[in-house]
């Protein structure tokens, strides 16, 4: 394993789930409209309301894609006209990725400290569910109190699990808040969407719905990520002739092409909004959505507010660079993300133990080249580790 001199901070380690995990605190009543498993052609199939969901082809995982195994693909090494070859022999899931204890023995083999740890199934079924908004809040609602029972929101103050929130029902959500909260949460997966309002219609994330819940994470200090997933976005791939179906690894040259970004657009409404300029302690960090995005958001957030200064509280690109952290693909320009936002403000992050991830995470240093040690600490360790701190109101919590 890479060695750095400390123990460093992963901002983007994954959990697979286990086969209840939205099931095991879910009214029974509800099953047929949140999630069910049915066998198909003998195969084990999720049902999401109702319906087969192909967001993860294999998502009983067992077995399972080697950790890194999509690395040289990923980094422009090889073509692959078949994805089923580029993964390679599947392998018999490890323990650490379903036992937080087993997984407190990988991040010491593997030189890491402590991470943040995100759903691999769960970022992919607030779209599949969000025509049934009872439905998506109960799904959700168990969802969470299987991941404090499997791996808690803290545990060991090493392992930090991602809450999931949805805003669907704003109620819900504060609600729901509360508990994250009164369980330790210190950060929530907000997906990077616009929000279905359970009436045919949709709110923006800066809608006065959503106020309470955007003030009660900045009282209590608790970070937003917004980790890549379904975000809905089919509308854009069907209005030029694509399947929206959203399927992993199933390649579409005309989709790779497209121009639509979830992560801009959700950032342009919390700023254009006034959301991070109202709550200034809000930090939000993008996760597994590298940093291509970055230039030519920063660029229209330049061009807007020299055109039109009064329609925003402050200088939104002031507002970025204190309030957003970016997580950047190991193959992204990462001298120049610097350059742009400054290290203090970039997250490693390996997505272990996905197939597109690094096998050994602490080798993305190696994409650091050219960093000063300082520079290289604050991305490896210190921005990371800082997301996790809650606000000192929490400390009554």
């Amino acid at each position: 394993m890479t060695q750095v001199g400390f123990a460093a901070f992963d901002a983007d380690n994954h959990y697979y789930e286990a086969t209840d995990a939205f099931i095991r605190h879910v009214d029974p009543r509800m099953h047929r409209r949140c999630m069910q498993w049915a066998t198909i052609d003998g195969r084990e199939r999720l049902l999401v309301a109702g319906r087969v969901n192909r967001f993860i082809p294999n998502p009983t995982f067992d077995p399972v894609a080697r950790p890194g195994c999509l690395d040289d693909y990923f980094r422009g090494r090889i073509p692959a006209a078949d994805m089923r070859e580029a993964f390679g022999k599947l392998e018999p899931i490890s323990a650490a990725y379903r036992d937080r204890d087993a997984r407190i023995e990988l991040l010491d083999a593997q030189g890491l400290q402590a991470c943040f740890l995100f759903p691999t199934l769960g970022v992919g079924m607030e779209a599949a569910l969000e025509n049934d908004v009872d439905a998506l809040t109960a799904a959700f609602g168990g969802f969470n109190r299987w991941l404090a029972d499997d791996w808690g929101f803290a545990y060991l103050g090493r392992i930090f699990a991602a809450g999931y929130l949805t805003l669907a029902d704003p109620d819900w959500a504060l609600d729901e808040l509360d508990w994250l909260i009164a369980n330790d949460v210190r950060v929530v997966n907000v997906r990077p969407s616009s929000v279905p309002d359970g009436a045919g219609g949709r709110r923006s994330l800066g809608h006065p719905a959503h106020e309470p819940v955007w003030q009660r994470l900045d009282e209590y200090g608790i970070t937003v990520a917004m980790h890549s997933g379904d975000s809905g976005y089919g509308f854009v791939l069907e209005h030029w002739g694509v399947n929206s179906e959203f399927e992993s690894f199933r390649y579409d040259a005309l989709k790779s092409l497209l121009t639509y970004s979830p992560i801009s657009d959700a950032l342009a409404s919390l700023l254009a909004e006034g959301v991070l300029s109202r709550y200034r302690s809000l930090r939000v960090a993008t996760i597994e959505t590298g940093s291509e995005w970055v230039w030519p958001f920063v660029k229209k957030l330049a061009k807007a507010y020299s055109q039109q200064s009064h329609a925003f509280e402050e200088d939104p690109l002031e507002v970025f660079r204190r309030q957003v952290w970016v997580s950047p693909y190991y193959e992204d320009d990462l001298h120049g993300l610097r350059d742009l936002i400054g290290a203090d403000h970039m997250l490693f992050g390996s997505d272990f133990p996905h197939a597109e991830g690094l096998a050994d995470p602490v080798s993305f240093v190696h994409d650091l080249d050219g960093f000063g040690d300082d520079d290289i600490e604050l991305v490896m360790r210190t921005n990371g580790l800082s997301l996790t701190e809650r606000a000192a109101a929490a400390a009554a919590v």
